[in-house]
């Protein structure tokens, strides 16, 4: 059993073209960064930040949303050379298996699962929550779940969830009109929020800009709650202070976890080495630069302390505090739609990560198939689609909300070594995008990634620990065996075994034909005695 083999990049290559199971490139750079900015900018920019800013950072928070953004972008450069040499769907699952082995690339593509389907899930309800408040806002009272049975079903879950599947099933290009015409509207309104947002600030608001740490409410109870980073050294539950950015910054990298999801897009693109790193480094810049300005407005305009008397702060929190409530409405609004693009581009992501794994065996072969006519994984989207409405209709899935960010970071982890084993590797590979200063770079970017893994909740840890758990006994129970790369080992292995056989057959004929000879002669001389 060779946990450690690798599949080889020419083949991951091959395997995108296979008849039946092959994407159509359509995508350009614009299509690109439009989508990553679309996955961004969302529930991050209306409530994550006001949620860090009110429990962790303060008006420091603009420093946590810069940690986030650089660890991003680090390992979003060795994405960008990754996806340049090997562009075809799977993003770091593909990109493990080429470099780390079969067994760490299963773990990632089923981290990568947890993170696109868990957020595609929360948001998909938060989704139906926004509606039913911007119902209310236009004066009708529509509740956003409904009950039945003693179960409350979010119905917006559903509906928001089944028009994406249907648009994604009809084609990737045709989904990616609609949601540049939804993203342009956010932005819009996104600036609005920031221009409104400056003619209230007030630089008091600004001090302390890191506020001083201080204990949680809760005490020891909180334990679950503080960060792991606290928990190993022993650090008494607290929020604010130093740590307090690094959590925030662990918290807002929610914020950013749509440019891996670009990757993934990498098979469905045109001229992949050039307008891969142009669409994901152009839509980086992009939010990075609104996330900044946002969260200046915010901290600006409210104290962070008036953030956190409100049980859940937004940025609609703030502009209710200063009395503008027309501001409040157009922010309702801009969350709807800001949602709504999130939902359409992780439905794409858990689909292709699926996609690829399947081609592998690791999961079952049938869902890798794809539409003659659209050239889009039909069956397996309305499965992932089915899957993440039924979650996030029917149950608590905000709970897990931080499984997100963990999912995410340890792909960032894993991928940005890689880069370094694949160069000694493939030397010969000439990527259009190299990460620069040699190994320097890929080694910062693991390392901050793993630091703000232990800045999420002892609990998170806990829950992603199960999570590894399941996935490691469905490989053994079925990838490991199904493995498509194991049915090529264990070919070759029968071939060499046969080989080996026939040789060894020869031998013995031969030694048998000299032993008979020896006997025969030994009889003859027998006979021949008086």
């Amino acid at each position: 059993m060779n946990l450690l083999r690798t599949k080889s990049i020419e083949q991951s290559i091959a395997d995108a073209d296979e008849p039946g199971r092959k994407l159509k490139r359509s995508l350009s750079s614009w299509d690109l960064m439009i989508m990553g900015v679309a996955v961004a900018v969302g529930a991050g920019i209306f409530s994550v930040g006001a949620k860090a800013a009110a429990n962790f950072s303060g008006p420091a928070v603009t420093v946590s949303f810069a940690i986030a953004a650089v660890t991003c972008a680090l390992a979003i450069m060795c994405y960008a050379e990754f996806a340049t040499a090997i562009p075809v769907a799977g993003s770091a699952y593909v990109f493990t298996y080429a470099t780390m082995g079969e067994l760490l690339a299963w773990i990632i593509g089923w981290n990568l699962i947890l993170e696109l389907f868990t957020a595609a899930a929360v948001i998909a309800k938060y989704w139906g929550i926004y509606l039913s408040k911007v119902f209310a806002l236009m004066g009708a009272d529509v509740p956003p779940a409904l009950s039945l049975g003693g179960v409350d079903l979010y119905w917006g879950a559903f509906l928001i969830v089944a028009v994406f599947t249907v648009l994604l099933v009809l084609g990737t290009k045709l989904s990616a009109r609609v949601g540049n015409v939804f993203t342009l509207i956010k932005i819009a309104v996104v600036l609005f929020v920031i221009v409104v947002g400056f003619t209230y600030v007030k630089f008091e608001n600004y001090t302390p800009f890191v506020p001083a740490a201080e204990p949680t409410a809760g005490g020891a109870a909180d334990v679950m709650k503080q960060s792991f980073f606290g928990f190993l050294t022993g650090a008494a539950p607290a929020q604010y202070g130093t740590l307090g950015i690094f959590a925030g910054a662990a918290l807002v990298f929610f914020a950013f976890i749509g440019f891996d999801v670009v990757a993934t897009s990498a098979e469905e693109v045109k001229n992949p080495q050039k307008t891969l790193p142009r669409g994901i480094f152009g839509g980086l810049a992009v939010v990075t630069v609104l996330y900044i300005l946002v969260s200046l407005a915010l901290t600006g305009m409210v104290s962070y302390t008036d953030l956190a008397a409100a049980e859940t702060p937004t940025l609609t929190t703030a502009f209710e505090a200063v009395g503008n409530t027309t501001a409040a409405k157009v922010i309702a609004f801009g969350s709807l739609i800001g949602l709504t693009t999130v939902i359409m581009v992780l439905l794409m992501g858990l689909s292709r990560v699926v996609l690829a794994m399947s081609r592998d065996g690791l999961l079952p072969r049938a869902l890798s198939k794809t539409s003659e006519k659209r050239s889009t994984p039909v069956r397996l989207q309305i499965i992932c689609g089915a899957a993440v409405a039924l979650v996030a209709g029917l149950t608590n899935v905000d709970l897990l909300e931080e499984m997100i960010n963990i999912g995410t970071l340890s792909a960032f982890v894993v991928v940005s070594l890689g880069i370094l084993v694949l160069r000694k590797k493939r030397p010969d590979l000439k990527p259009s995008f190299r990460v620069p200063f040699g190994k320097v770079l890929p080694v910062v970017s693991a390392a901050l990634c793993l630091y703000l893994m232990t800045n999420l909740a002892v609990e998170t840890w806990i829950f992603f620990a199960g999570w590894l758990v399941i996935g490691v006994v469905i490989y053994f129970a079925y990838g490991q065996r199904h493995s498509r790369l194991n049915e090529k080992f264990a070919a070759a292995k029968s071939a060499v075994d046969a080989t080996d056989s026939g040789a060894d057959s020869s031998a013995d004929a031969s030694a048998d034909a000299r032993l008979s000879g020896s006997d025969a002669a030994a009889d003859d001389e027998v006979l021949a005695r008086p």
